[in-house]
């Protein structure tokens, strides 16, 4: 199929020209044809500046972008930090540089969320006004605040799993919170930290699915432990059948990349995941 193809050469190329050329990056659509978004996740580039990151989320072809809270913002901003709290000239800065790149901002997360309402709503304005889709967090004690602010602000809480032996590894435990609640609670499936856990990866996206809001998404070089992530579709890890499944169940967030290997050096890596995911949509969006 031609997505396959698609993964190993376009993005790299699409680089390289970018670099040369030192233009603007080739706007693209925000929503792919097969209903979902491409972000990259922020952490990816964790040893960059969060205006350096939005330039290479763009330089590596993706639509979107998902934050992470305490990142420097740089430029002529320096070591201040993004996050909750930061002034108005602040915000604008980053909106203008999204803008600018063409790029939509999906997530926040994971970001702690204190089951104090007053400070819960904070986060949730400051949500709101970056237009974001969804918080992710781990906050799952706070639960209740979580789920009134989610609906009175129509904002998705996106629960995320880190690998066991953290609270939330097992889906169950987030699925027995989740019954019963408002819509706008589901999850950030991080496919990677499944697999570090030992879990079958396409067993929990079939368990969980219709509660998945968002992807963490990774590749890995073995299934059922810890590895090095690995550029999709050269891992072992079945990404066209999870993205498959998720499709059949209406899903239509975002899927973060979220690229925790060569930190300094990635960029080319996280486009080739890039590449990958946009080859899948054209194919199974014609």
């Amino acid at each position: 199929m031609k997505w396959k193809s698609l993964a190993k050469v376009v993005p790299a190329t699409s680089i390289l020209f970018a670099l040369r050329s030192k233009g603007a990056p080739v706007q693209v659509d925000h929503v792919t044809p097969a209903g979902f978004g491409i972000a990259v996740q922020c952490w990816s580039f964790r040893e960059f500046t969060l205006f350096e990151a939005i330039e290479m989320t763009a330089l590596a072809g993706a639509g979107g972008i998902e934050f992470f809270p305490g990142q420097k913002i740089g430029g002529d901003h320096g070591n201040a930090n993004f996050g909750v709290g930061m002034d108005e000239a602040l915000m604008e800065a980053v909106q203008e540089k999204l803008v600018g790149c063409g790029l939509r901002a999906w997530n926040f997360g994971i970001c702690p969320v204190p089951a104090d309402e007053y400070q819960a709503r904070k986060i949730f304005e400051f949500a709101k006004r970056l237009g974001l889709y969804g918080i992710t967090t781990e906050s799952l004690d706070s639960i209740d605040t979580l789920e009134k602010l989610a609906i009175e602000f129509d904002i998705k809480v996106c629960f995320h799993n880190h690998p066991r032996p953290t609270k939330l590894w097992k889906p169950d435990t987030i699925m027995k919170a989740l019954e019963g609640r408002h819509a706008n609670l589901g999850l950030c499936a991080d496919i990677g930290h499944w697999a570090s856990s030992g879990l079958d990866v396409m067993e929990m996206v079939e368990k969980t699915v219709s509660l998945i809001h968002s992807f963490h998404l990774k590749d890995r070089e073995k299934a059922l432990e810890w590895s090095h992530d690995r550029p999709f579709g050269t891992g072992a890890i079945d990404i066209p059948a999870i993205l498959d499944k998720a499709r059949e169940n209406g899903f239509a967030g975002n899927v973060s990349i979220e690229y925790e290997h060569n930190w300094k050096t990635n960029l080319c890596e996280v486009a080739q995941c890039v590449g990958f995911l946009r080859g899948y949509a054209t194919d199974v969006g014609d």
